[in-house]
């Protein structure tokens, strides 16, 4: 099978999980995002771990899982919102643990363990707030709506980029990624907008106009802030794929890396606007 088919069957493969996830029900939706969470934070711990410190990579992933599974009860099952502060719990062994490091030359890589609970597990529990009413609802079409805009930004920033950044373009973040330009920038940005209004006046996003398009920016320059943030983390690490769980297409943080940022951002100014009322 060459790269090609694979690539096309395990992204149809990845697009039907999605969308399982997020339009059948609130118990598919909590097992796949669990999932994916911890293989996510295993694919970071990997990567910036190796094989050190692995009851401790345990006990950080373990942490994060709790959180995420504690916030979706809470907003899906209407337990209480106090049995949160459980996910501190193997945050706590965690950082007891820390004392007992025997190879301090190595000890820097011991903060990863926590960076790994705020950059991947903290944001990824924020997707709950999306996709629960305050009564419990289940409604996955706002989230959706988010990935559409994300991804489709980035399908947008990599047409104009290789057709006319590469020669033109001035490069947006060239010590981080060489390959990303201005002129990918903007069309994402403008792919973006397209996407956020065309969903508004779809109904799946069911906000004023001047509300879809601000979302649509904030979610696209967030999104390419993420994206940097992890090309930064392989970078240092000097890896191409933070995994190898989706033939062709890498690790599930290659792929989530832009809605890390973009979607807890697209969640704040829904919040802050009192669109979503939470």
């Amino acid at each position: 099978m060459n790269n090609f088919f694979k690539r096309t069957i395990s992204g149809v493969g990845f697009v039907a999980v999605m969308l399982a996830a997020l339009l059948l029900n609130k118990y598919i939706f909590g097992v796949v995002m669990a999932l994916a969470l911890i293989v996510m934070m295993k694919e970071f711990l990997v990567m910036t771990c190796g094989k050190d410190y692995w009851f401790s990579q345990i006990l950080s992933i373990l942490a994060g899982t709790i959180l995420f599974v504690l916030v979706y009860l809470y907003r899906g099952f209407g337990f209480p919102g106090r049995l949160v502060i459980l996910a501190f719990v193997p945050v706590c062994i965690l950082m007891v643990n820390s004392l007992y490091v025997k190879d301090k030359s190595r000890f820097n890589k011991f903060s990863n363990l926590y960076t790994a609970l705020l950059y991947i597990a903290v944001p990824w529990s924020l997707l709950n707030f999306a996709v629960f009413g305050p009564d419990g609802t289940f409604n996955g079409i706002l989230l959706l709506s988010f990935f559409v805009i994300i991804w489709g930004s980035d399908v947008g920033a990599y047409l104009f980029g290789i057709t006319l950044g590469q020669k033109y373009g001035k490069k947006l973040f060239p010590s981080v990624s060489p390959k990303k330009s201005w002129i990918g920038f903007w069309g994402g940005l403008a792919m973006a907008v397209a996407l956020g209004v065309a969903l508004c006046k779809l109904g799946f996003l069911p906000f004023a106009v001047g509300h879809c398009i601000a979302l649509s920016v904030l979610l696209n320059v967030a999104g390419v802030y993420g994206d940097l943030i992890e090309s930064q983390w392989k970078r240092h690490y000097e890896i191409k794929d933070s995994g190898n769980i989706i033939p062709g297409h890498g690790g599930l943080l290659d792929r989530f890396d832009s809605a890390l940022v973009a979607i807890p951002i697209g969640i704040i100014y829904l919040v802050v606007w009192n669109v979503l009322f939470v």
